[in-house]
């Protein structure tokens, strides 16, 4: 009796040991191929910075597509590792069925989806977003990206692909104490905030936006320059009148104190709406008087137009029904339709960009890394300036060897260690804060000034990502906004976008093709192993009992 008791208290202690080493020692192992359950190194940074409650609620949840549960899968799996590591992660999946209405006011549209299934197709809605509360801070997550894709499965692919990025970068959006600031330089004729909106309205969700302008160096240089120092990234709009000296010494000791710039340039006058108005229009080279400054960097921007046939449509009159005006879409060859760098985060998976009147850029020899962004197809024409466009050659056949000039550079990212365009030159005005070279340094060079210029409808901004006249949709808010995240990105966040992974779909034409025979295997097949089995057991049951 004694040993028996003994025996069973041994058995409790253990148990109670496991159990405390079972809480006090978690461990969860990923055994995927590509590690896709791994949070990197930049995720546990970010999310060991949450102190308190933050909540997670994802609207996947209720009736939909049989596929998109596989997203649902790959969402609640992955947040699942967030929570994992941060017991303050709270996550909730909802159905947004009874709050469209809030959802919509919060700016999470739904997607209507085509889904095929037994060989039939249907219309479906889902809300493919998550909001994120922390404190008396809110984001909202998108969770299908919006570039152009070939089917419904690359489009789920891109979206599990880019389920780290998304979270990680909203969750260090809320949480971050001190947010970078960005300023929008004015005083060169640059593009009004009104025809910016669209793209600065983003950006100013995520740093502190502000207005810099240049003219004061005219009077006080030395303090123009102290003030522009304390920023991190300079925004240049479609400047359409010259920098002075001075104003290039500030932008050029800006960069080569280490702060970052977008450059968005028009190396010519050309202006859609006066080609509107009067069918015809003189295009002619501006000299913003920045050759110099740019060919110190290593890039230059030429004075050419360049025509693609893979180009974005504008609507043109073909006649007239009654009092009414006919319109009809047309490809415009001078508005090229272009594509991103697929390795590089700032435009993997991102819509085509559309530009207009845009130039070729040239990169020179130096130290500096040239990384093509934003590129043209090989069928492409050049025109050189001055010249005049008239809108009537839209209607013009295409003679397809007359566009023979192969691929051309419209945007490209800098890295590397700045030289002073000053540093063996007479300065403008003298400075102690004068540097002869950055250290480590990133600038966005891209050669056309309305890449970032959203149309007007009804006296209100439109939106950057779509035209209103055609509907067609573009990746241009996302190639800016993802240019400004890489300048800034001090955490490795961006390397998260180039994340890929291997995700195995089912084949559905072929499972309605043979859904017979796997019904059948799956179903009928094992039913008749299991009544052969059962003969076979009583069939010998009853020889070996009978005898």
């Amino acid at each position: 009796m004694n040993k028996n008791v003994k025996n069973i208290s041994i058995l409790v202690i253990v148990l109670i040991a496991l159990n405390f080493v079972n809480q006090s020692f978690y461990k969860r192992f990923d055994i995927t191929a590509d590690q896709r359950y791994t949070l990197s190194e930049t995720t546990n940074t970010i999310i060991s910075k949450v102190d308190r409650d933050l909540s997670i609620s994802v609207y996947l949840e209720g009736d939909f597509p049989s596929e998109f549960k596989r997203l649902q899968l790959e969402t609640r799996q992955y947040l699942e590792e967030l929570a994992a590591e941060n017991p303050k992660i709270k996550i909730s999946f909802e159905t947004p069925d009874n709050q469209r209405e809030a959802l919509i006011k919060k700016g999470m549209i739904p997607s209507q989806l085509t889904v095929k299934e037994d060989g039939k197709l249907s219309e479906a809605i889902i809300f493919p977003w998550a909001e994120i509360n922390y404190g008396k801070k809110t984001t909202i997550v998108s969770l299908l990206p919006t570039s152009i894709v070939a089917s419904q499965e690359e489009q789920l692919q891109k979206a599990i692909e880019n389920l780290e990025y998304s979270f990680t970068n909203a969750i260090n959006i809320v949480t971050q104490k001190q947010r970078k600031k960005v300023a929008m330089l004015t005083g060169n004729g640059e593009l009004s905030d009104l025809y910016q909106y669209s793209f600065l309205s983003e950006v100013a969700k995520k740093y502190r936006l502000a207005k810099f302008t240049l003219d004061s160096v005219t009077d006080n240089p030395q303090q123009t320059l102290e003030d522009f120092l304390n920023l991190d990234l300079a925004i240049i709009a479609k400047p359409t009148e010259k920098f002075t000296e001075k104003e290039k010494f500030v932008l050029d000791q800006f960069i080569a104190n280490g702060g970052k710039t977008l450059w968005m340039l028009d190396n010519v006058q050309a202006d859609q709406d006066s080609l509107s108005k009067t069918g015809k229009m003189l295009v002619y080279p501006r000299d913003l008087n920045l050759t110099d400054l740019l060919f110190t960097y290593g890039v230059r921007l030429n004075t050419s137009l360049i025509k693609d046939l893979y180009a974005a449509q504008i609507p043109v009159a073909t006649g007239q029904v009654g009092n009414q005006t006919q319109f009809k879409n047309l490809d415009w060859f001078y508005h090229p339709l272009v594509g991103g760098n697929p390795n590089h985060s700032i435009t993997k998976n991102v819509s085509p960009v559309r530009l207009q009147f845009a130039n070729q850029i040239d990169t020179l020899k130096n130290n500096i890394k040239k990384i093509p962004l934003l590129v043209s197809s090989l069928l492409t024409q050049k025109i050189g300036t001055p010249t005049i466009i008239a809108l009537q050659t839209i209607a013009d056949e295409v003679v397809e060897t007359d566009y023979n000039n192969g691929n051309q550079l419209f945007a490209v990212l800098l890295e590397g260690e700045f030289n002073s365009a000053y540093k063996n030159r007479v300065k403008p005005f003298e400075t102690s804060l004068f540097r002869e070279k950055s250290q480590g340094n990133k600038m966005v060079i891209i050669a056309d000034g309305d890449v970032g210029k959203n149309q007007i409808l009804k006296e209100k901004p439109y939106d950057l990502a779509r035209d209103k006249w055609t509907g067609q949709q573009f990746g241009n808010k996302d190639f800016l906004l993802n240019a400004v995240d890489y300048l800034l990105d001090d955490a490795g966040l961006m390397r998260l976008r180039n994340k890929t992974l291997q995700i195995r779909m089912l084949d559905k034409q072929k499972a309605f093709k043979e859904r017979t025979f796997w019904q059948f295997l799956n179903v009928v097949l094992p039913l008749i192993l299991l009544l052969g089995f059962g003969f076979v057991f009583n069939y010998f049951r009853k020889r070996k009992y009978s005898k």
